[in-house]
């Protein structure tokens, strides 16, 4: 995965996006219908019909980036749906796990401390 510099948001598109766009489409994209700065160096998820596939949008300073996953078993985990056009914020880690094909919704917490001192 990619290291972020602090401030960065990641924004997970909603709805279902063609995955056959590329840069150029995504970032019209991003710009028109999500009303976002595709040149703001924040990170823009989206997901195939069959959430097998994702692709994420970011600008590095210098150019366009788009990183993209094609998961082999399983399905990235996306929201049903709210509005389509709209964007979720996500955390680094929650993108974390969400390329790594976690449920980063209710990721399974395996330690927990039992008293302080």
């Amino acid at each position: 995965m990619m290291l972020m510099p602090a401030g960065v948001k990641v924004h997970l598109a909603l709805g279902v996006t063609d995955m056959r766009k590329g840069l150029d489409g995504l970032a019209t994209l991003v710009q028109e219908t999500l009303k976002k700065d595709p040149f703001s160096g924040h990170l823009f998820a989206f997901r195939g019909q069959r959430a097998n596939m994702i692709k994420i949008l970011f600008w590095d300073g210098t150019g366009l980036c788009l990183f993209t996953k094609r998961i082999d078993r399983g399905y990235f985990v996306w929201p049903r749906i709210a509005v389509p056009g709209d964007t979720i914020p996500l955390t680094t880690a929650q993108l974390a796990m969400l390329i790594e094909g976690i449920d980063w919704r209710h990721p399974e917490r395996v330690w927990r401390p039992a008293k302080a001192g």
